[in-house]
């Protein structure tokens, strides 16, 4: 295994891989920041054999790694998906938002054999969304509110000085389409990405985003009509500290999805 960033996602992971996943052994890191990415490993205890995690730049990781898991900033996609794919490798991320303006690395993976895995991340319902969209899905809406302070560092938001700081009241920031939506607030709907990316397409997937004074948690509601089912789901993340706009329950799904890898019973489509 190895993991491209360590900031609150891939932390988490790296302490899940260093106490044990069946299977699996942390064998790089890449970080933008290799000093800070040297001395949070040197705080995991060493293996027994004193075998240390080194920190690689992005060609190496993916050389050496069977498996490398994206958590670094959306921005860095691209590169780190190249390298997965130009060797083979299988990706696992949650940036779903930058993944649809890289719909060709879909082909790339086809040609070297790479796969690339989306993990659930902060939503729910992609199983029964999958299993819908085998059929015929008519309409699937998502309405996502959350804390100023989780979108106050969306580019939209800064671009527009909107001063969110002050909200009194809830505010629409977005209304459209979730393609449109993922590539607006890039960090901040990755969920709207993996949506439409499970269901009709993030194109016809509509979305709404708001920002909500008086919420404390990033809060994400699905609406679907389908031929086989008709569904709501809502689920209330806990924020992390920093950065805000990530819920907690995101690392933990990646977590889970490296667990299924190697597990004799996987749970769920």
């Amino acid at each position: 295994m190895g993991i491209y960033g360590l900031g609150t996602i891939g932390r988490r992971v790296a302490s899940a891989l260093h106490e044990g996943i069946e299977g699996l052994e942390l064998c790089g890191v890449c970080s933008q920041s290799a000093d800070k990415a040297a001395g949070f490993l040197a705080t995991l205890q060493p293996a027994a054999a004193g075998r240390t995690v080194p920190v690689l730049d992005a060609e190496d990781l993916a050389r050496k790694s069977d498996v490398l898991v994206d958590c670094a900033p959306a921005a860095a996609f691209r590169t780190i998906a190249e390298a997965a794919m130009k060797h083979g490798r299988t990706l696992v991320t949650v940036s779903g938002a930058a993944l649809l303006d890289c719909q060709d690395l879909i082909e790339h993976a086809r040609k070297t054999g790479a796969r690339i895995i989306l993990a659930t991340g902060a939503l729910l319902g992609l199983d029964a969304m999958r299993a819908a969209a085998e059929g015929q899905i008519h309409s699937v809406r998502m309405v996502t509110r959350k804390p100023p302070r989780s979108l106050a560092e969306a580019p939209v938001v800064r671009a527009q000085r909107i001063d969110l700081e002050r909200l009194t009241e809830p505010l629409c920031l977005f209304r459209g389409s979730a393609l449109d939506g993922a590539r607006q607030f890039p960090a901040n709907v990755n969920v709207a990405a993996a949506l439409g990316l499970a269901g009709i397409g993030p194109a016809r997937t509509q979305l709404e985003i708001w920002a909500d004074p008086a919420l404390t948690r990033n809060t994400h509601t699905i609406h679907v009509d389908a031929d086989s089912a008709r569904f709501q789901m809502t689920i209330e993340n806990i924020p992390t500290e920093e950065p805000p706009g990530t819920g907690r329950i995101t690392a933990l799904s990646v977590i889970a999805c490296l667990r299924s890898m190697t597990a004799p019973l996987k749970i769920g489509t």
